[in-house]
């Protein structure tokens, strides 16, 4: 118990991740550009989170929507085949 109390007591300072969109505003959000887009998911094909990519609401939203229309016309990969 004692342990999880001074565990408890460390806060360490993690910097808040800003919008690389909003930084840049050269950076557009396109569905063609798979390059890009591929950043924003994981190995197996799932999109990043908000929390973890550090995007702004409306640039996420707008990631969603292209990572999904990339999809759709087989630029990106809905999953990866796992051979057991």
């Amino acid at each position: 118990m004692a342990f999880n109390r001074q565990r408890r007591g460390k806060r360490s300072f993690h910097r808040r991740k800003i919008c690389r969109f909003c930084a840049d505003s050269s950076l557009v959000i396109d569905y063609k550009d798979a390059k890009s887009l591929r950043y924003f998911t994981t190995e197996r094909g799932k999109i990043i989170p908000r929390r973890i990519s550090g995007n702004c609401a409306k640039h996420q939203r707008q990631l969603t929507v292209a990572i999904k229309r990339a999809r759709n016309i087989a630029l990106l990969p809905y999953t990866t085949s796992i051979v057991r």
